[in-house]
């Protein structure tokens, strides 16, 4: 029974490998280049494909962690990818203090490439730290320094950051000579770089750093003042402010000594003809009644021709003026 069973499967065996061979036989390029680059714990991997790969090939990508050695993993999303197309391992190689390798193969319908491999990757090493979010404003004689992780695009990203930042390495100079320093502070969220100049601007460049990693990239510099400086626009504000004041006082000045000149002079200029005639009388109190000089005929001439103009309601004012003063005439004359 069982020596009919042996070339049966013997058959079977010649079958498939016929049936594959071909394919077998006929191997495709291995990809080339094949490496890992990492930026704030975000990893990716590329490749080119290799010569005369077929246009319609693709290619699958398989991770190893070493804790599992021999225990190599498809990684979803990245089986059949396209020429130069890369592959997002953030997620595989979640354990940043793991080592990982990966390896990528071409593939067609009927062919298959060779395996190529990646080179040794340790997360929390081969990373680079990327420059943090930094803001900086002024408190007096001191700057306050707030520095948060890069926007991620998860959770465990922003997480990993965190666990690698150790220090702050500061580098602060001062604006207005160059002069610099730099100091070293443990991580905080919000720290104060102090002893410095009030109202001056100073500028900070800030570099994270790790007890593994030797790969971080600095800040642009963030200016600020120490203390807000003076306000030139508010100083030449209350400057003009102050000169238009003191113009109005002195226009006012002058129109008030312009108009007690001239209230000085109106009463001189309009005094009326009796008070000017009365102390002639006094004079000659026995005599006859004095001829008024050309001065004062030739006023109420002047004036007689002024009064034809005046309108008829102050004509019996006149009237009741002249008729009293020549009935305090006739009582001063004595009679016959």
């Amino acid at each position: 029974m069982m020596g009919l069973w042996i070339p049966l499967l013997l058959h079977l065996h010649l079958d498939l490998v016929l049936s594959v061979s071909p394919a077998a036989g006929v191997s495709l390029s291995a990809p080339l280049n094949v490496s890992i680059a990492s930026f704030n714990m975000e990893h990716t991997l590329s490749f080119l494909p290799g010569p005369g790969t077929a246009a319609d090939a693709r290619f699958r990508v398989h991770v190893l962690r070493f804790r599992r050695k021999n225990s190599w993993k498809p990684v979803t999303g990245c089986l059949e990818l396209t020429a130069r197309q890369t592959c997002n391992l953030t997620r595989p190689f979640k354990d940043p203090l793991d080592q990982y390798r990966a390896r990528v193969q071409a593939f067609t319908p009927s062919q298959v490439s060779n395996w190529t491999l990646s080179g040794l990757f340790h997360p929390v090493i081969d990373t680079v730290l990327g420059p943090p979010d930094v803001s900086v404003s002024g408190c007096g004689n001191c700057l306050v320094l707030q520095v948060r992780p890069p926007v991620a695009r998860g959770l465990q990203q922003r997480q990993q950051l965190l666990d690698l930042y150790r220090e702050l390495r500061c580098l602060v100079r001062r604006t207005r000579d160059g002069a610099q320093f730099s100091l070293n502070l443990p991580y905080e969220e919000e720290s104060v770089i102090g002893y410095l100049q009030p109202e001056v601007e100073y500028c900070v460049t800030v570099t994270v750093t790790t007890v593994f990693n030797p790969h971080a990239v600095p800040t642009k510099a963030h200016c600020a003042f120490t203390s807000p400086p003076p306000d030139s626009s508010s100083v030449h504000v209350v400057l003009g402010l102050l000169f238009v004041f003191s113009l109005l006082g002195l226009l006012l000045v002058g129109f008030v000594v312009y108009g007690g000149h001239l209230t000085s002079k109106l009463p001189r200029q309009h005094l009326p003809r009796l008070l000017s005639y009365i102390p002639l009388q006094g004079q000659n109190p026995g005599g006859a009644q004095p001829e008024p000089s050309n001065q004062i005929s030739a006023s109420q001439t002047h004036e007689d021709a002024s009064a034809d103009s005046l309108p008829a309601l102050h004509g019996p004012a006149g009237l009741r003026r002249s008729s009293s003063a020549e009935g305090e005439e006739d009582e001063g004359l004595p009679s016959n």
